[in-house]
């Protein structure tokens, strides 16, 4: 999963080169996990994996696993409305708070993390689906979590099968990935007063 990631990453526009030999980018791992959300880097932080009767959550060797809350949007076509990134419609999801979610077959939902992050100056993140999930059908997209983002994290899961998909709400749903740079950034996600900056429950996509 972890080498998976860093081709992903390889391969991304930001240009990020994580080949055998290259310290330009460093993966951190759980001592630095624990150390940076001392600081606040993740709240409420779990520093162990928990595991029984549940899709697993907390740090991991060299990533961190966040739970999913359980405030969802689930989205609905009974409007016959056209998804448009730059008008969306809060009519097009039905909003629901509860343990468990639902999704229809071939649609998705919005969630939230758990977790608030603030990411360091000199940290990207980024973010994978667990494979209990993803080898159900159900694959989670998040996209990177830029230098000095905070938040919570919206969450969105697609269900791809033919058949209705639970998501569970108090767990386990995505590995979060820190990568430390080799320096620091001119401009952070803070200094461009990104729009998505310090937002909290399910955030909808804004122009």
């Amino acid at each position: 999963m972890l080498a998976f990631a860093l081709y992903l990453v390889y391969k991304t526009e930001f240009g990020i080169k994580l080949k055998k030999g290259n310290k330009d980018m460093s993966v951190m791992s759980d001592k630095w996990i624990r150390e940076m959300a001392a600081k606040g880097m993740i709240e409420p932080f779990m520093d162990k994996q928990v595991r029984k009767g549940c899709v697993s959550y907390g740090v991991s060797s060299y990533g961190y696993d966040a739970r999913c809350a359980d405030e969802f949007k689930i989205f609905t076509n009974v409007n016959s409305s056209v998804v448009d990134p730059k008008d969306f419609s809060n009519q097009s999801f039905v909003s629901r708070k509860e343990d468990v979610c639902i999704i229809p077959p071939n649609s998705f939902a919005l969630a939230r993390t758990v977790e608030y992050f603030r990411i360091p100056r000199d940290i990207l993140v980024i973010c994978l689906g667990k494979s209990t999930y993803a080898r159900c059908g159900i694959i989670v997209n998040v996209t990177p979590l830029e230098p000095e983002w905070e938040g919570h994290v919206t969450l969105e899961f697609s269900n791809t099968t033919p058949l209705p998909a639970k998501i569970y709400a108090g767990e386990g749903v995505a590995q979060f990935l820190f990568l430390k740079a080799n320096e620091m950034c001119e401009t952070s996600y803070k200094d461009k007063n990104g729009k998505y900056q310090g937002q909290t429950g399910v955030t909808l996509p804004k122009l």
